[in-house]
């Protein structure tokens, strides 16, 4: 289902790499560090100027909250411990919950960090008392009202469904800015940084010399649900890596997914052949690509300081860089490019270096079975060079009740790029799941929002 909407650069940077890799001198690692951006653009992406209609640009306003700029919105704030003891930054959002949970902007300001730099200091204030308080009196999770559903197991009657997002490889929850300012009246919204991410803690096993692991963000996800939505239906919002993130979940604890789970979202994802994705390169320079990504990747995690000192001389190439890899055409705003921009420079290097090798190990086909029968959309971008649409067709095809939606001349960051269409589609999706869990209506906003436009 569709809507509207040189390799010789290459092998030159694989060719140094391969030097690199058995001992590399600091010049010849900034060489290294650009010309990777630099291959990116040089396999036909061209730096053109930033344009939009006045269409476009109303279309953008009418998206956002009326007083939020782009990643400003905020819940409340909270840390969840993972299984390993890293803190998880996560947020409440949404005016379903029982008392406020919405925060103003000035109320809730994190560090800054930098791509090539480690994060300093500790997120703002943080509320760690939990959510038994938050619900006390709410009497909207009560036992004695509660039916036999899912799997058979006690679910409350009418109970509110609570929607978490889980955000991909390089962002953090702050990419779902539009979403979230979409779905948050009368709803139950959670929103956290995976762990080395946004707000979150540096993985504290990776520090301890255990690889990152698809695995076990979805140990941290189950850690999430139990700490802040411990009853009632849950809608799953997976992209990107967020999505085997999801994966992962099912894998461990199908039980949940039987007894719980009213709805999945997989958006821009794959369940597995990390190493068959081309990055829109020619043949050869995939090939070369992959041979010799993880060592760089690797190299240039140990050099911070040294990568962050090249960093002003490839700034304008990145900017290209992340363009080509995010977007699906030039009709952009230019104020979501640069955001989608801030969102992949804040993640520093060695956090990419952490987690790029636990992609070629992913493979949860088979956990897909502990969705099947759920309500489900998957959805991805026609012109999606990371997680290409043929991933997404064959997910579908182990969730034949699924809508697989592919939206055309769209990119990897699909929730950015076409805001109005995901919020539509989502807003759909959380309808299907009332009805299939028999949960509370949702607000009329809501419903309008996922009418056909």
């Amino acid at each position: 289902m569709s809507e509207e909407g040189g390799g010789s650069p290459i092998v030159a940077v694989a060719r140094a790499a391969e030097t690199a890799s058995a001992g590399v001198s600091r010049a010849g690692l900034i060489g290294i560090s650009v010309g990777v951006v630099a291959a990116g653009a040089a396999a036909g992406v061209a730096v053109e100027r930033l344009t939009v209609g006045r269409a476009m640009r109303r279309r953008a306003r009418e998206a956002l909250d009326a007083t939020a700029s782009y990643g400003s919105l905020r819940g409340r704030p909270r840390t969840v411990a993972a299984p390993d003891g890293t803190e998880l930054y996560v947020e409440l959002d949404g005016s379903g919950w029982p008392g406020p949970v919405q925060v103003h902007p000035e109320e809730q300001k994190g560090p800054r960090r930098g791509w090539f730099a480690r994060r300093r200091g500790e997120p703002g204030p943080v509320d760690r008392s939990g959510l038994p308080g938050l619900l006390a009196g709410s009497g909207a999770l009560v036992r004695a009202s509660s039916r036999r559903g899912f799997g058979g197991s006690a679910v409350p009657a009418g109970a509110p469904l609570t929607v978490v997002f889980c955000h991909g490889y390089c962002l953090s929850q702050d990419s779902w800015h539009f979403q979230r300012a979409a779905l948050r009246e009368g709803m139950r919204l959670v929103f956290w940084d995976q762990r080395s991410h946004g707000r979150s803690e540096r993985s504290r096993s990776f520090l301890a010399g255990e690889p990152a692991s698809i695995d076990q963000l979805g140990g941290d996800l189950k850690a999430v649900i139990d700490a802040v939505a411990p009853e009632g239906p849950l809608v799953l919002v997976g992209h990107s890596m967020g999505g085997m993130t999801v994966m992962a979940l099912a894998d461990r604890h199908p039980e949940l997914f039987r007894e719980r789970v009213a709805g999945i979202a997989l958006v821009g994802t794959l369940a597995s052949d990390w190493d068959s994705v081309t990055l829109g390169l020619p043949a050869l320079g995939a090939k070369v690509f992959r041979r010799v990504a993880p060592g760089m990747m690797k190299l240039l995690g140990r050099q911070v300081e040294l990568v962050e000192a090249t960093r002003r001389f490839g700034a304008d190439f990145a900017a290209v860089f992340y363009r080509r890899f995010s977007f699906g055409t030039q009709d952009v705003d230019p104020g979501v490019a640069r955001f989608a921009e801030q969102l992949l420079d804040a993640t520093p290097i060695d956090v990419v270096a952490e987690f790029y090798p636990a992609f070629g190990r992913h493979d949860k086909h088979a956990a897909l079975a502990a969705m099947r029968g759920i309500p489900a959309l998957v959805l991805a971008g026609t012109k999606d060079l990371l997680t290409p649409p043929a991933h997404s067709e064959a997910i579908a095809r182990e969730l034949p009740d699924a809508e697989l939606l592919l939206v055309e001349n769209a990119g990897h960051l699909v929730m950015l790029e076409r805001p109005e269409l995901v919020d539509r589609r989502l807003a759909a999706l959380l309808q299907q799941a009332v009805e299939y869990a028999g949960a509370a209506p949702l607000p009329s906003s809501v419903r309008e929002a996922g009418q056909p436009g």
